[in-house]
């Protein structure tokens, strides 16, 4: 028997114990209606609330056409495996779920693929590249160039959307991410300093500038420390960017997929 065959029945046999590197290139378990069955519900319990429950993407993007954009079985295997560096993709590691348990949300998530579309993506990425540094590049950074007061966006076409994308800038944030929790600190003596928490315990408060520079302070001699409860993220409404001007820094956005290893190039 040669190893093309025994592989996956071993990686069965087994419960999931082989790492990554070592499973089939193609899904032990396509079209396998007990593994779909079951990957039915893991995917809706794991994957659902960022995606979708029709993959299509909430939060997170859509993920329908994963294999229609050139994805692998092994390479999607090892991204729900580790996890995206640089997004909310979390990493989904072994015991707590095993090989056999990706492959069937794998299994299941074929059911729901859907072709590349056919019609070209709405917006221009040059243009819209040219409107994030004039807009964004302040506070974001992409690439290793621009600012550090909000997260960094290098790879935020994996993690986000179209839709999401097209609230988080019209409507703006609600949350924040951590280290980027908006505060205001008051001195005892001078004006008070905004800025972004980044570390804080029950005698210190650590936190970014507006003008980037880290600061820290003790809370026996600062007057108070207020925390935000809204994100500094600013709304873009028509006045500051236009229905078609909102299409190119959205497409522009989802371009931005940093370098993912998994991928087959």
């Amino acid at each position: 028997m040669t190893s093309t065959y025994w592989i996956p029945a071993l990686v069965m046999l087994l419960g999931g114990v082989l790492p990554a590197q070592e499973v089939a290139q193609r899904n032990p378990l396509e079209g396998n209606p007990d593994a779909i069955q079951a990957g039915l519900g893991g995917f809706r319990h794991r994957c659902a609330d960022c995606h979708g429950t029709d993959a299509r993407g909430v939060r997170g993007p859509d993920i329908s056409q994963v294999w229609a954009s050139g994805r692998t079985d092994q390479g999607l295997f090892t991204t729900i495996r580790h996890g995206v560096p640089g997004t909310e993709m979390p990493g989904f590691r072994a015991p707590r779920t095993s090989d056999r348990q990706i492959w069937e949300m794998l299994a299941y998530l074929r059911t729901l693929a859907a072709p590349a579309p056919t019609e070209p993506p709405l917006g221009d990425a040059e243009n819209g590249a040219l409107l994030f540094e004039s807009n964004c590049s302040l506070c974001h950074r992409v690439d290793g160039v621009g600012g550090r007061l909000g997260p960094d966006l290098s790879r935020i076409g994996a993690a986000r959307s179209r839709d999401a994308l097209v609230m988080l800038l019209r409507r703006g944030a609600e949350d924040f991410r951590e280290g980027y929790a908006p505060v205001t600190i008051t001195p005892e003596s001078g004006a008070p300093i905004q800025g972004f928490k980044k570390n804080e315990d029950l005698f210190s408060v650590q936190i970014m500038d507006t003008s980037e520079r880290i600061q820290g302070f003790a809370k026996d001699e600062v007057t108070t420390v207020v925390n935000g409860t809204r994100s500094a993220m600013p709304v873009f409404g028509p006045d500051l960017l236009s229905d078609s001007e909102l299409d190119d820094v959205v497409r522009y956005l989802q371009t931005l997929r940093g370098f993912d290893p998994a991928v087959k190039r």
